[in-house]
């Protein structure tokens, strides 16, 4: 009998970018997917480390990779004979870096299988992300070691243009040096860059014999932009120039409701914190959601209003219950409060008949919901799910259009447990450049469990209601959206602070010590 061969595992080497989550290429998350065993630098930034423990498989946890580049390579050794997939990330791409090197060449030399996953390097995207592009790609270098620098080929890659160099932060002083030993002139522009692509990348700007001074406080792995290409940065850079970049926005809502508001403020360069100020629980007694579900069985309602995400996952949840699926709907119509809401229903199937064209609000979906007409309308009943804290306003509104209402209570809200003390200070105390309102129980659990926000942070809200309730607690609304929704109330922030970069650039402000400053860093003193 033929003894069957023990399988071994592949080595992986992924090369996870500079630190923006969205530079992981597909290749670089499959194999995160696919590994029995993740290895990582420390000096990955946690956003990075987020996306990487959002794609590995259960029961996997990712692991620092300690030691010398010998001790990590006899992990990953043993890990593949043992038939299993590790995965070593690095931060940037692979090669510059010859400690890893030295740990692929381990691999090979123990005649394993790896595979090499190249990542987009810090000094490639700090010429795309902060707009100074390089002379040629040439002029693109990562430094792992500064005294393999040859002064006079740095020379004349800035004689040519530009020169991009990734180095450790420790080494700048070094890297000045072999830049005037190869005769570069002291006043050539240097642009410094710390915390490549993350949430808080920061450029300095000064010149050769100053840029050591000019990034004392900078950390971890920088890149340094020398020559003309410095210019540019006005006018190709991006990242740093989103109109959030840079602020700390309180989203008063849970993670699952805190999505897409969050990926949006994101997008416009915010730094998005999550705070839970409602909890949703369910009834007290199921009975009126048992009798409401049989009615929409049963063709008792000729529409059903939901006016929130909560209530049609309440419904659903209840369907799934009893075995039902959006077929048992029926002839029964749907319509929405806002496009939200109504995107949930559609996740169930179905599209809905009435979505309000103009204001996304109860009045809204009031002015274009049709009167009860008892000769076409067989069926004269609305179900209407709501929370147990609802306004009556919708209701009141159908009864006067003819409509028989079935008020429901589909699931109740609460107040969440206060936030860490660290949150509840910062809120308290200008910790945060906004807030963004998105219903009136959101200002008053927040002030309820927190406190009320600092004078200085900015105040979005939702809608005219929410707007009325914030004055009420003594808060200033400073941005409003013309329609209420959250792509249009985050939008609606982004144009303030463009505006308010506009006015600051515009006038002097004085700074706390009686000083002048124009232009974004007044932002600090507002």
């Amino acid at each position: 009998m033929t003894r069957a061969r023990k399988l071994v595992g592949r080595v992986c080497f992924v090369g996870a970018g500079p630190g923006d989550p969205g530079l992981l290429t597909k290749r670089a998350l499959d194999a995160i997917a696919a590994a029995d065993h993740v290895y990582y630098d420390r000096s990955l930034p946690e956003p990075l480390m987020s996306a990487v423990r959002e794609h590995v498989r259960e029961g996997v946890q990712p692991r620092p990779a300690e030691g010398s580049p010998a001790d990590v390579s006899k992990q990953l050794i043993a890990h593949a004979k043992d038939g299993d997939r590790p995965v070593r990330l690095i931060g940037g791409d692979i090669y510059p870096h010859a400690s890893v090197v030295a740990e692929v060449r381990a691999v090979s030399d123990a005649k394993l299988p790896f595979d090499v996953v190249p990542g987009v390097g810090h000094a490639a995207a700090t010429a795309a992300y902060a707009g100074m592009p390089p002379a040629d790609y040439r002029a693109l270098v990562e430094v792992d070691d500064v005294t393999t620098l040859d002064p006079a080929t740095l020379a004349a890659a800035v004689g040519r243009g530009t020169l991009v160099l990734s180095v450790d932060s420790g080494d700048l002083g070094s890297v000045r040096d072999v830049l005037l030993a190869g005769a570069v002139d002291g006043a050539t522009p240097v642009a410094v860059t710390g915390d490549v692509t993350g949430e808080t990348q920061h450029t300095t700007t000064s010149t050769v014999d100053t840029f050591v001074e000019a990034a004392l406080g900078f950390a971890g792995r920088v890149v340094l932009t020398i020559g003309t290409g410095v210019d540019e940065r006005e006018v190709l850079g991006w990242w740093e120039n989103r109109p959030l970049y840079g602020w700390k926005v309180l989203v008063p809502r849970t993670k699952e409701q805190a999505g897409a508001m969050s990926e949006r403020l994101r997008a416009y360069g915010a730094i998005p914190c999550e705070v839970p100020t409602i909890a949703v629980e369910p009834p007290r007694t199921p009975a009126q959601m048992e009798r409401a579900v049989k009615g929409l069985v049963d063709g008792r309602y000729a529409w059903i209003v939901f006016t929130s995400v909560n209530a049609v996952k309440a419904i659903r949840e209840r369907f799934e219950e009893h075995g039902l699926d959006s077929r048992s709907f029926g002839g029964v119509k749907i319509a929405c409060i806002g496009e939200a809401t109504a995107d949930a229903v559609r996740s169930f199937g179905i599209e809905p008949e009435l979505v309000p064209s103009g204001p996304q609000s109860s009045e809204g979906l009031l002015d274009e919901f049709p009167p009860h007409d008892p000769i076409l309308d067989l069926v004269g009943r609305v179900l209407l799910p709501r929370a147990d804290i609802a306004t009556e306003i919708l209701a009141a509104g159908l009864v006067d259009r003819g409509w028989e209402i079935d008020d429901v209570t589909a699931y109740r809200t609460v107040r969440a447990a206060p936030p860490p003390a660290d949150i509840r200070d910062a809120i308290k105390s200008g910790g945060f450049d906004a807030v963004l309102f998105t219903s009136s129980s959101t200002v008053r659990n927040l002030v309820g469990i927190a406190g009320k926000p600092h004078a200085r942070t900015v105040v979005a809200v939702i809608g005219p209601a929410t707007a009325e309730t914030a004055r009420e607690f003594g808060l200033r609304v400073d941005a409003q959206p013309e329609h209420s929704t959250v792509p249009d109330l985050v939008e609606a922030l982004a144009e303030y602070a463009d505006d308010l970069k506009r006015r600051l650039a515009e006038a002097p402000v004085k700074t706390r010590r009686g000083a002048k400053v124009q232009g974004p860093t007044a932002l600090r003193f507002r």
